[in-house]
Formats: C-alpha cells, sequence, structure tokens
C-alpha cells in the first residue's frame, strides 16, 4: 500500500521516489476499489442527505 496519495507532489527528500505507471488492470481496480468506497459512505449517510420535502398539503375543501 502506498504511504501517500498518488496526486500527491512528490517529497523533496524522496527524489527517486517514483511509482511506475498506472497499468489498465491496476486502473481498473483502483477505480472498482473507490466507486465502491463512495457507494458505502452514501449509505452511511443517505438519511442525512435526503432532502425533506417542503410540501405542506392543503385541507380538503369543507363539504356545503
Amino acid at each position: 500500500m502506498a504511504t501517500h496519495d498518488r496526486k500527491d507532489r512528490q517529497h523533496p527528500g524522496r527524489k527517486n521516489d517514483r511509482q511506475p505507471p498506472e497499468t489498465p488492470e491496476t486502473r481498473r481496480q483502483r477505480k472498482k476499489k473507490e466507486s465502491e468506497n463512495q457507494d458505502e459512505a452514501l449509505e452511511e449517510t443517505f438519511p442525512a442527505s435526503d432532502p425533506v420535502s417542503p410540501f405542506i398539503p392543503s385541507k380538503p375543501p369543507e363539504p356545503d
């Protein structure tokens, strides 16, 4: 497992710490894991993220 995010800039004290290019299979696996993590986070927070409807039903008309 990497010790830093792949988008982090290279640390000045570690000049030769380059990652090899990402293969299509590695990219597919990474994207799948990111998608699964996002789905799990959405499931955990869904009730809080579910918008509340401001609609208030009107009273039914009174009979004549």
